[in-house]
């Protein structure tokens, strides 16, 4: 970049960096993971990224789903900024439930379109193409200043549209199965290739947690995926790039001993304390990625009628074995920094073994091939913070995984 002047964008100054500035987001990086795999000796760049650079652990944002976090690290502010609180979301001006990965529900500019706008060389691979749209917001992708796309669509993108043609080919890969640990190699693979052939002055690889949500730390086929990932972070940090490595939410077991999972019905129970439908439980887990989940999750919230003691239904979910956390609308704002226009009248947050669903009816859980592992809740938001540089990180304000850029572009222009 031939620019000089801090990028200023919500509220927080980036320096202009003179080498790649790369955050890379692993989707479900419960910090167990890494420990595990290079406790066994697969991961060799990471250990010395720990032991050379910055090894910090910071919180996500709440809930710990994929969108409201990606959207956080994108521009570098919790929800009450962006506007994306979850995945999915009830619009009560149309009465609709619908996916939050539309650019109109983003209501700040991201990182990327401001160093874009500065003359910024800007590429962002996605593994899930739900998170394309809203990451290129405010973009035109050209072969020459913005790439973004994801894995997901990759055989069928346009450059006009995700900013490379045809990615696979030009990859050389396969197109891979949306449930497959090939979609997230595919993320490491592009990024590599970019740095190799496009040297952008900042970068976001963010990938799908399809192995987190079937697999433990421990389990051969997690180890196998980071090993994975050890050979592309190698790559990238031996072509100079500044690093962050960071994630978007952890990940906990959510099953019951038979291996059933484990969840506490919250329409079922409003039903029989306000009638039929009365209330609206939202869970913003819901995506187009069901079978990883079942849309069974940590985090609800709920709209209750104008009749509701909402006194009384807080106090009786808070004796609702499971259900660690209910808040009201006022309290979940200023707890958690959501926009109080896109959330309901109550939150509920519920343990590290333990789910949240609407009616037992309403969830199929035919594609649940494995005992359940889930996020959303206080007990997924602890997360890996890794720098391939010595970074100065203060102890307070918390840190958190927003902070990837900041700390990113600080490196890269050193």
């Amino acid at each position: 970049m031939n620019h000089d002047t801090p990028i200023i964008t919500n509220g927080r100054s980036y320096p202009i960096p003179k080498t790649t500035a790369i955050a890379i987001c692993l989707d479900g990086c419960e910090p167990a993971y890494l420990d595990a795999a290079i406790a066994d000796g697969l991961m060799p760049t990471l250990k010395r990224m720990r032991e050379t650079g910055t090894d910090r652990l910071a919180h996500s944002v709440i809930p710990s789903f994929t969108n409201p976090n990606n959207l956080s690290i994108a521009t570098g502010r919790p929800p009450s900024v962006h506007g994306i609180c979850g995945n999915f979301l009830f619009d009560p001006d149309s009465g609709e439930e619908v996916m939050m990965n539309d650019v109109r529900f983003l209501r700040a500019p991201t990182i990327f379109q401001k160093f874009y706008e500065a003359g910024a060389k800007v590429a962002i691979v996605t593994a899930k193409d739900k998170l394309r749209a809203l990451l290129g917001s405010g973009m035109a992708f050209d072969e020459d200043r913005a790439r973004c796309f994801s894995a997901e669509k990759s055989a069928s993108s346009t450059l006009t549209e995700h900013g490379q043609d045809a990615a696979a080919d030009w990859l050389g890969m396969p197109q891979p199965d949306v449930y497959s640990a090939q979609l997230s190699e595919f993320v490491f693979a592009a990024g590599v290739k970019l740095m190799r052939e496009w040297s952008p002055d900042v970068m976001y690889l963010t990938t799908t947690d399809y192995i987190q949500h079937k697999y433990a730390p421990d389990d051969a086929e997690a180890k196998s995926f980071y090993r994975v990932f050890d050979t592309y972070l190698k790559q990238l940090d031996a072509m100079g790039a500044a690093i962050v490595v960071t994630a978007d939410h952890g990940m906990k077991p959510k099953h019951l001993a038979d291996g059933s999972p484990a969840v506490v019905y919250v329409q079922d129970l409003m039903d029989n304390w306000l009638g039929d439908a009365a209330a609206r439980v939202i869970l913003p887990i819901t995506d187009p990625y069901v079978v990883h989940h079942g849309a069974l999750g940590s985090f609800a919230t709920a709209y209750l009628p104008e009749t509701a003691d909402i006194a009384d239904i807080v106090a009786k979910l808070q004796a609702t074995a499971g259900i660690t956390d209910v808040l009201t609308k006022a309290q979940a704002v200023d707890r958690f920094e959501l926009p109080a226009d896109r959330i309901g009248d109550i939150v509920m947050v519920s343990g590290e073994n333990m789910t949240i669903g609407t009616s037992e009816h309403r969830h199929d859980l035919a594609a649940l091939d494995v005992p359940l592992r889930s996020h959303g809740g206080l007990t997924e938001q602890e997360v890996p913070f890794i720098a391939n540089r010595v970074l100065d990180l203060p102890s307070q304000p918390e840190l958190r995984n927003f902070d990837a850029f900041f700390y990113a572009t600080t490196a890269a222009a050193l």
